[in-house]
């Protein structure tokens, strides 16, 4: 089934799913030029690419799929430049102010940063795992086995865990 032939209807979906696009550009970039760049790019993508979107799965696994892969070049074309990209970015809205960070906001930014020092395949499958995807989803948009998803969480949880250890001691 070809979304693009309609632009209204591709515009319609782009707008209902808008929030996978700010989510990966805000993972993969630290600075709004960029964020703007990659978005304009993922979108272009996919209209590009509307004539693949298989109907018998969902069109936010497909986005999430062309989108990502968008992201992972972008990122790999910048960190070329030394413009490393870090998930420290994530726009994730904590307020400074006088008063001393919270426990929370401090392991928050504690794992953001040990997200971004990740591989860019780990990062991906973080942050579907962290936007409740099933391990099914997020196979069929990474492209990697059930199996496999599952053991990546499984390492990548141990792995922060014995980070958050690391840091506290």
């Amino acid at each position: 089934m070809e979304i693009t032939g309609d632009k209204a209807t591709f515009l319609a979906l782009i707008e209902q799913n808008k929030g996978i696009i700010i989510k990966i550009c805000n993972s993969y970039c630290k600075n709004k030029n960029d964020r703007e760049d990659l978005a304009q790019e993922m979108i272009y993508q996919l209209w590009r690419s509307g004539q693949s979107f298989n109907a018998d799965y969902k069109f936010s696994t497909w986005m999430y799929r062309v989108a990502l892969n968008v992201a992972i070049s972008f990122y790999r074309q910048h960190k070329q430049l030394n413009n490393n990209v870090a998930l420290s970015e994530w726009h994730i809205e904590i307020e400074d102010g006088p008063e001393e960070h919270t426990d929370k906001e401090n392991n928050i930014h504690l794992l953001q940063q040990f997200i971004s020092e990740m591989k860019e395949l780990d990062k991906a499958v973080l942050l579907l795992w962290s936007d409740s995807k099933s391990y099914r989803e997020i196979s069929e948009i990474i492209g990697i086995s059930e199996t496999n998803v599952a053991t990546k969480i499984s390492r990548l949880k141990d792995k922060l865990k014995q980070k958050f250890n690391q840091h506290q001691q």
